[in-house]
């Protein structure tokens, strides 16, 4: 899940007022050329883990661009058409559940966000990062930023991203397994996603590492004894 695209911000309802004090900063360097990076998925018990990178132009601006977790569904919808096309190259890359239990969902959350990097047409010179910590890429140099997502557009623009692919996916999954609310809960632990579980076992999407209720380890002696 790739694209690019030639800058132009002009024209568009959700084009940044440009005096607009509250607008999160449209780059960390002048200089270099920069990829936001953040990841959607850390905390549900089902589902992949999904990380964005997303090169935008210097002179970009967007007074409606947050953190995705501050914005309705519908503006997400909106600002993802704005992103994809506005900037200057994207990618979304996502970490099966599988992949999760593997190797444990900190390193999942790094290894797509490398894929999301990697995958970007246009390879950037600095990487800012949603967060504390980061694994390096390569020989590129980074910088975290606790709550980036709220400060810098193009970590931002990952987080909406990275949200609604997530998102998009989750619903997906929904029409195969109804039972577990996926495409209101996203795979995260409701009381009702929870209670499904205990009710119906796990499904293949399942984080089987994750803490998925009270019945856990009944709920893995009887998935294994089908095997």
């Amino acid at each position: 899940m790739t694209g690019t695209k030639q800058p132009d911000c002009s024209g568009n309802p959700l084009h940044a007022q440009p005096n607009n004090k509250d607008m999160l900063r449209s780059f960390f360097s002048r200089k270099l050329t920069e990829a936001g990076c953040d990841e959607a998925g850390r905390g549900p018990i089902a589902g992949p883990v999904v990380a964005a990178a997303v090169i935008l132009p210097k002179r970009y601006s967007n007074d409606i661009l947050n953190d995705s977790k501050q914005l309705s569904a519908k503006t997400r919808e909106l600002l993802r058409d704005e992103i994809k096309e506005k900037a200057i190259s994207w990618n979304v890359a996502m970490v099966d559940n599988n992949e999760i239990d593997r190797i444990n969902i900190l390193r999942a959350t790094y290894k797509a966000m490398h894929l999301a990097i990697e995958g970007l047409s246009k390879k950037p010179e600095f990487i800012l990062v949603d967060g504390n910590y980061f694994i390096p890429f390569r020989d590129i140099p980074f910088k975290t930023i606790i709550e980036g997502d709220s400060k810098f557009l193009s970590i931002a623009a990952a987080s909406v991203l990275a949200k609604t692919y997530r998102d998009d996916y989750m619903v997906k999954l929904h029409n195969d397994y109804p039972r577990y609310g996926w495409k209101t809960n996203k795979g995260y632990p409701t009381p009702e996603h929870k209670d499904a579980v205990k009710k119906y076992g796990i499904s293949p999407y399942h984080r089987k590492t994750f803490n998925l209720g009270d019945s856990q380890m009944d709920l893995f002696e009887k998935e294994n004894s089908s095997e």
